[in-house]
């Protein structure tokens, strides 16, 4: 494991199915750092990027960026889809009270017009900022929606010109950002070594830099960076990634459990599980290992949680009392990020009752002891030893996110790693993609040739066709 997390830093291909290097490393590697690919220093490439970054997330901040008509932008919508989507969802409730609060910032990925429908309805395009972020600029989902916020903003503004002054561009493809209409000064780089869900710290973060400012999303890259040291010179025993990972597949090969509940005692760390799904679920729900052979063990447990205290009245009954062994990691945060203290007394009483009772539980000999009525105590019996982590850190800031997200990161790489499979691929997206892209023109044209999907999928493309007359 350790050989292969030194060819990471190295700038080895270890994505084999793709022969790609894998360097979210470099996106938070101070100026000074080499970290070489094909012989070249990435980090100043990365820097340069940043730097651009910030030029633009100033003008955005104090106003002296505009918008066709002069007003100043006062609303930004990121469009995105999985990586370019949900990192930067997350991060910005995370951090929301580090934003300029006289801003609004939203979010859209569903390709479900109702997204964004919902997030521009009462919006004024005269104040409103696009930043589209898709590595091709040919994501399906992300530019059906740039597409009708184009549309949207040149019939409200009455110019095509007014492109150039509310769309941005997170994209390698300067073809088609200069098509779109977005001046590519405009465009902000990123590059193929860098995975989707491993981008909330490249130009993708453009959005949360912009929310939170420069100089704390430098303070997020530093947190990121010290995990990354971390995780490359601690040892095993004392290396946090390491054995979050190891504890990992320890509960999922060796005690059966699929999945693995994220359990943060913190409001502002709502979207953090999500977040996590794609990081670990598309990274490691591999079925062949490195040399394409079919694995007969498990890979990646699901994951999902919601915040503490909500679990606490939903499912955290199955958890201490059901018959699915389920492995929970706690997260808290010492100091309170609202005034209300006492609230934060209440919460983290909770955090840590509920450690102490998935781990010991409460036998029946104590129920008997306390008076418990016989008929009642094994419907009250909770059996404990039941794992848990709990990650307690002193506050929610930049630069803690930073280093929480990446701690996930190498955890996952980790688990990669001991199950000897490509963490940083995902083809198993790829054929969904596909179908749909067949299948559109069948829903729009009702006259198009005889359906050769399955008996079922016929079934449904023709109700879908009925219904559209």
């Amino acid at each position: 494991m350790a050989e292969r997390r030194d060819a990471m830093f190295r700038g080895e291909r270890i994505n084999v199915s793709e022969n790609r290097a894998v360097l979210h490393v470099a996106l938070r590697a101070p100026r000074d750092e080499i970290i070489e690919l094909d012989g070249h220093n990435v980090v100043p490439d990365v820097h340069a990027v940043l730097d651009r970054m910030a030029a633009f997330a100033d003008k955005i901040r104090d106003g002296s960026w505009t918008g066709h008509t002069g007003k100043r932008i006062k609303n930004v919508i990121n469009i995105g889809i999985g990586g370019s989507y949900l990192g930067p969802e997350m991060a910005y409730l995370a951090l929301r009270p580090y934003t300029d609060r006289a801003m609004t910032f939203r979010f859209i990925s569903n390709v479900d017009g109702a997204a964004f429908t919902e997030a521009t309805h009462d919006l004024d395009p005269e104040e409103t900022l696009f930043i589209v972020s898709s590595k091709t600029f040919t994501t399906l989902e992300t530019m059906t929606n740039a597409a009708t916020a184009r549309a949207w903003c040149v019939a409200k503004l009455g110019s095509e010109a007014a492109v150039a002054k509310h769309f941005v561009a997170n994209s390698t493809n300067t073809a088609g950002v200069e098509k779109f209409g977005i001046d590519t000064a405009n465009m902000f780089e990123f590059w193929d070594w860098v995975g989707g869900r491993y981008s909330m710290d490249s130009a993708i973060g453009l959005s949360t830099m912009i929310a939170i400012g420069p100089e704390n999303f430098r303070a997020m890259l530093d947190g990121f960076h010290a995990m990354d040291e971390h995780f490359r010179t601690a040892p095993p025993e004392k290396n946090l990634p390491m054995l979050m990972g190891l504890l990992t597949v320890w509960y999922n090969n060796f005690f059966g459990a699929q999945t693995l509940a994220v359990l943060p005692y913190a409001e502002h760390m709502a979207r953090f599980p999500a977040y996590l799904q794609q990081l670990q679920m598309e990274s490691n729900g591999k079925h062949v290992d490195l040399g394409a052979n079919h694995v007969d063990y498990q890979t990646g447990p699901i994951i999902w949680g919601e915040p503490g205290t909500d679990g606490q009245h939903s499912f955290y009954q199955l958890i201490h009392q059901g018959t699915k062994l389920i492995p929970c990691d706690f997260i808290g945060f010492l100091t309170p990020l609202s005034p209300l203290a006492g609230h934060h007394d209440l919460l983290m009483a909770n955090l840590f009752a509920q450690a102490e009772a998935l781990a010991f539980g409460k036998t029946a000999a104590e129920f008997a002891a306390e008076g418990s009525p016989p008929a009642q105590t094994p419907f009250r019996v909770t059996e404990g030893n039941r794992p848990t982590n709990m990650i307690l850190a002193d506050t929610l800031d930049p630069k803690t996110l930073g280093a929480l997200v990446a701690l996930y990161e190498h955890s996952v790489f980790t688990q990669g790693a001991v199950w000897d499979i490509d963490s940083f691929d995902q083809w198993g997206v790829e054929l969904g993609k596909v179908l749909a892209n067949r299948i559109i023109p069948e829903l729009k044209d009702k006259d198009t040739p005889k359906l050769s999907h399955d008996s079922s999928t016929n079934a449904l493309i023709e109700r879908y066709r009925q219904h559209k007359g």
